[in-house]
């Protein structure tokens, strides 16, 4: 056979694959984006400053996402100072291409309800039970499930102690030796504060924890859970920095209770929000690790965090709900690629009851196809290497780092819950979550962007009610979702939802694309809007609709030459402007980055749509 190289070959790390190309410029660059820019109005001709500046997004914490990455923006020295970086995934035993533990949560007072969803998601593909039910129940959900196989993890509670007891009563009918018995307890003591504004008890835990090191040694205790956080509106940094003031703070109690630190590392799992930023979800994994081993190199251990991550409650919808399985899908991809030891897809109708068969059938398969399919798990830390992965990661981390050191210089913990001070800055990001979501500039696909006003409703069982008196838990869409709970039952009482007139200027090509956005506005708050399409009797379409109110929609030239006076022959009671410009007879405007919110509050005053 030839040698295909041939003998003088180039040594394939000295091959230059872009050779025959020529070399691109950050200034060509540059000076292709300033181009684009001043086309679109977005660059005066006079800026001297960087054109991509304009581009430029910033997360809720601050961090600025640049619209191009090179290795120059990567710092040389990743992580902190004397720190190596600490950033992928562990699996099982070690091994990579072994996937996730594929988690799913069962909770319900029926016991043999929750046993028949447990052994069809086992069947199914599910390697281990995330359990919420009162301990007298847990054999009985338990039944025909082979512990050795699927671990369990504990989610009772304040009855976490009883919960414990229950699971190792049934290793010990099972036969299951201590050895070999593998599980989470689910002990969360501060968790269970942050949810429900109880006081924070870290002794019974910690004492647990003992216990169960001495005789167990494949079950954790202890769960630290940023998902309190999350919910509460927090951003991705508080969240870690909250996270890892519980593993510190959890350290402690079990290091003062007789472990020594290396046990007492080995008792936590922590608990992670991902969302359909998949980007961001990736580099929060990664940063949570390193974050993780920064305190191990204080304090002198080396058991890595286990990571379970679970797709944001926050992130789900209660309208089109079906959208949810593509978030829990990116939100899964963005976990499995950030290195989870475990991830929990939530069924996509959970925000709305209890979940039935056919979502917890999709929420399972979700995994499989990225592990089975896209062998997603076939490579350690796949975005490991990507300059904007790695800056992220290390902006993100240093930026947590912040908040815990905050929180720890303001006592801990549980001093900061106790204060009210972490609720404080909780609520702060909320506020301006809030902002971006009411202007719609972070959109909310089939609730305020792209709404369905004839979907039929998604209809379960009701869950059970969330442990109220703590930290609040938010739904992005929750502020859309009571205008159109609002505009149903103004359906269901008077026969007609409520309407708006699109008082179309001019052709079809001349008032589409406004006339499109101002119906997806207003069929966001579930008001239907009312299109007539291109006529020259626009006062006599306004009467024939039923309408008591009218959005005018055409071109800026439209609006100069007919405006005030279309608005006037309408004789409708309340007149907005899909554009920006005032005219005589218009009392508002809709326009891209409008408090989308507040024009359809006042709309449903107007309308007589009450909550």
């Amino acid at each position: 056979m030839t040698d295909v190289a041939g003998p003088e070959s180039v040594p394939i790390s000295e091959l230059d694959l872009a050779a025959e190309f020529p070399q691109a410029t950050r200034a060509q660059w540059q000076e292709l984006v300033a181009g684009v820019l001043r086309k679109s109005g977005k660059l005066p001709e006079d800026f001297a400053g960087a054109p991509e500046s304009k581009l430029v997004t910033r997360t809720y914490d601050g961090i600025e996402i640049q619209p191009l990455y090179t290795a120059e923006d990567v710092p040389g020295d990743i992580g902190f100072p004397g720190l190596p970086p600490y950033v992928r995934g562990a699996r099982p035993e070690g091994q990579v291409g072994t996937g996730w533990d594929v988690r799913a949560r069962f909770t319900g007072d029926d016991a043999r309800a929750v046993n028949k969803a447990i052994l069809a998601d086992l069947e199914g593909g599910v390697t281990s039970i995330w359990l919420s039910v009162p301990p007298a129940s847990l054999a009985d959900a338990l039944n025909e499930v082979y512990l050795e196989l699927a671990p369990v993890v504990l989610d009772a509670g304040p009855e976490y102690e009883a919960a414990a007891e229950a699971l190792f009563e049934l290793f010990a009918e099972r036969e299951i030796p201590a050895s070999e018995a593998t599980a989470v307890l689910g002990a969360d003591p501060i968790g269970l504060a942050a949810r429900s504004g109880a006081a924070v008890a870290l002794e019974p835990a910690a004492a647990l924890a003992v216990r169960v090191a001495g005789k167990y040694p494949k079950v954790r205790t202890i769960v630290a859970d940023g998902l309190p956080f999350h919910e509460a509106g927090g951003s991705d940094a508080q969240e870690l920095g909250a996270l890892v003031a519980a593993g510190v703070t959890y350290l402690r109690a079990l290091t003062d209770a007789g472990l020594d630190v290396e046990a007492a590392a080995g008792q936590l799992e922590f608990r992670l929000a991902a969302t359909a930023d998949q980007f961001s979800t990736i580099a929060k994994l990664r940063a949570a690790r390193r974050l993780w081993a920064r305190v191990a190199e204080v304090c002198g251990f080396t058991s890595p965090m286990r990571q379970h991550a679970v797709t944001s409650p926050a992130m789900l919808t209660r309208r089109d709900p079906w959208v949810n399985m593509l978030r829990t899908t990116v939100a899964c991809f963005g976990a499995g690629v950030g290195g989870a030891d475990a991830v929990t897809v939530l069924p996509f109708d959970a925000a709305i009851g209890r979940p039935d068969a056919f979502s917890a059938r999709i929420a399972r398969n979700t995994h499989a196809v990225l592990l089975e399919e896209s062998k997603l798990a076939g490579v350690a830390d796949p975005a490991g290497g990507s300059w904007y992965v790695e800056k992220l990661t290390d902006d993100l981390a240093h930026a947590a780092w912040a908040e815990f050191t905050a929180i720890e210089g303001a006592g801990g913990l549980v001093a900061e819950l106790s204060s009210g001070a972490l609720a404080g800055r909780l609520a702060s990001t909320w506020e301006k979550r809030s902002k971006r979501i009411a202007t719609r500039r972070d959109p909310l696909t089939g609730v305020s962007e792209f709404p369905n006003l004839a979907e039929k409703p998604v209809v379960r069982a009701p869950s059970e009610s969330p442990v109220d008196g703590g930290l609040p838990r938010h739904r992005y869409a929750e502020d859309f979702e009571a205008l159109r709970d609002a505009s149903d039952a103004h359906l269901a009482s008077t026969g007609a939802r409520p309407k708006i007139f699109l008082a179309t200027l001019g052709p079809v090509a001349a008032h589409t694309a406004r006339a499109g956005f101002a119906a997806n506005l207003f069929q966001a708050g579930g008001i239907e809007a009312v299109n007539p399409g291109a006529t020259d009797d626009l006062p006599s379409a306004f009467r024939t609709s039923g309408a008591r109110v009218a959005c005018l929609c055409g071109t800026d030239d439209a609006y100069a030459a007919q405006a005030a006076d279309v608005a006037a022959a309408l004789g409708a009671e309340y007149v907005l402007l899909a554009g920006k410009g005032s005219y005589d007879g218009v009392d508002g405007n809709v326009f891209a980055g409008c408090d989308a919110l507040e024009v359809l509050d006042g709309l449903h005053a107007k309308l007589g749509v009450t909550r």
